[in-house]
């Protein structure tokens, strides 16, 4: 599948994607255009860098402008790696089954509307939670409510801070997003009918990076 992928800040998953697709799963997907809602987004030099074509969404809300660049550069399958804002309806409509996100919890906890970044560790801590993680999703019209692909448990340490936490999680979300990625672009992982989401993503060398 040719791959889309929509970013707001640093790209450190953009990274993990680009790493990934070039040398573990190239027969997958190709990432082949990356977008974002800054110019100066440092997740564009990397696309750039990487010798992939980049667009910046002047206006967030205008779905249809943003189905223009989408459509100009081809794209099949459509990746938000840390991109901060809605996607309008009509690129969900366009896109659905074809739709990921990534979140930093085991959703449903911890998500919805200003979830995002630090508020997301620091609500964990605040809730005494001894357990965070991550989550990729299909996205639909509603924040962190797709169905779920797969998640990743992540343990919260006695003397985590924010900051500790939101490292630790994003080590795991750059370890688990490109194979839920690949497995979507593969076909073998789908959205189905019913709402769920149907077929596996094989997860079994991540027993070897980390403890669940």
């Amino acid at each position: 599948m040719r791959i889309a992928v929509l970013a707001s800040g640093g790209g450190s998953n953009l990274q993990a994607l680009l790493d990934h697709f070039a040398h573990v799963d190239e027969n997958a997907g190709e990432i082949v255009w990356v977008g974002s809602n800054s110019a100066s987004a440092p997740a564009l030099a990397r696309a750039t860098a990487a010798g992939i074509a980049t667009g910046v969404i002047v206006e967030t809300t205008d779905g249809d402008a943003i189905l223009k660049q989408l459509t100009a550069a081809k794209a099949e399958l459509l990746v938000l790696a840390g991109y901060l804002k809605l996607v309008p309806a009509p690129v969900v409509r366009a896109f659905a089954g074809r739709l990921l996100n990534v979140h930093p919890s085991m959703l449903p906890a911890f998500g919805g509307v200003g979830m995002f970044g630090e508020r997301v560790h620091s609500a964990v801590l605040a809730s005494g939670a001894r357990q965070s993680g991550v989550t990729v999703h299909f996205v639909d019209d509603a924040f962190d409510r797709g169905a779920i692909i797969a998640q990743w448990p992540v343990p919260v340490l006695p003397d985590d801070t924010s900051s500790t936490l939101a490292a630790r999680v994003l080590c795991a979300e750059h370890a688990l997003y490109p194979l839920c990625v690949a497995a979507v672009a593969a076909g073998a992982v789908t959205l189905g009918a019913d709402g769920r989401s149907h077929g596996t993503v094989n997860l079994a060398h991540l027993d070897t990076l980390f403890t669940r």
